[in-house]
């Protein structure tokens, strides 16, 4: 792993640590969705994608797979702008039991905008799971069905969360500290 002079990574859950805790959110999963029910599971990209291949493969049961991608507009750099699909779903979701699969829950405004959406587009039900759930700057009242690790702070990257593209391909989660100087 290189790593810019400028930037120190801090280890925050270990290799070890997050499979075995994806190994156990799988066993969830399955054990909380009957398997004579459709289930769909739609991966967030990009920063999702490590998890939910990881995790697809600890669930004991039919499903279907859907991608999304989505990007904020608003003036300038603020948040709060308005939420579109730049990828959206291509899978019939009514009827089924639908699990979002995320990297981290930050916001939780992009979850929202997701689970209104597939909500209205007649799901049976609509489910969040997400690598982390980090409650620094939550915005949103949201419950995170299936949380990997609950994270208070920090700027996190590694298992498909970047900084600048830079760092997806990390197998652990760190803490990004930028150096002075």
């Amino acid at each position: 792993m290189v790593v810019p002079m400028s930037d120190m990574l801090v280890t925050v859950i270990d290799s070890k640590t997050l499979h075995a805790r994806v190994a156990e959110i799988g066993a969830q999963v399955t054990a909380r969705y009957p398997a004579a029910e459709p289930l769909v599971l739609v991966c967030v990209l990009k920063g999702a994608f490590l998890f939910f291949a990881d995790l697809v493969r600890h669930i004991d049961r039919p499903m279907e797979f859907d991608f999304v991608r989505m990007s904020s507009y608003g003036a300038g750099t603020t948040r709060g702008g308005k939420t579109i699909f730049s990828k959206d779903m291509e899978v019939d979701i009514t009827g089924k039991h639908v699990l979002i699969v995320e990297d981290v829950v930050d916001t939780g405004r992009s979850v929202q905008f997701l689970l209104d959406v597939l909500g209205k587009r007649g799901a049976r039900s609509v489910g969040v799971c997400a690598a982390v759930d980090k409650r620094e700057r939550r915005e949103i009242d949201l419950t995170v069905d299936f949380a990997g690790f609950t994270i208070q702070k920090g700027f996190i990257v590694g298992y498909g969360m970047d900084y600048a593209e830079k760092y997806r391909e990390l197998d652990a989660i760190y803490e990004l500290v930028p150096q002075q100087g």
